[in-house]
């Protein structure tokens, strides 16, 4: 992958997900509904994005 840099936005709330979504939106960084995070992109960041991509918005 490249070093572009993608913007990710928490597009849906936490509640009524599992645990395991939580911890992955913790670990991008990610705290309420509307809160954005740059992260560069890497096969570990897409790989977190398309376990719960249905609560993500990502922009590159």
């Amino acid at each position: 992958m490249s070093d572009k840099t993608i913007k990710i936005k928490l597009k849906k709330s936490l509640i009524g997900t599992t645990k395991e979504q939580i911890k992955i939106v913790k670990a991008l960084g990610l705290h309420k509904t509307n809160d954005v995070a740059e992260h560069t992109k890497s096969k570990t960041i897409m790989g977190m994005i398309n376990r719960i991509p249905h609560m993500l918005e990502v922009v590159e």
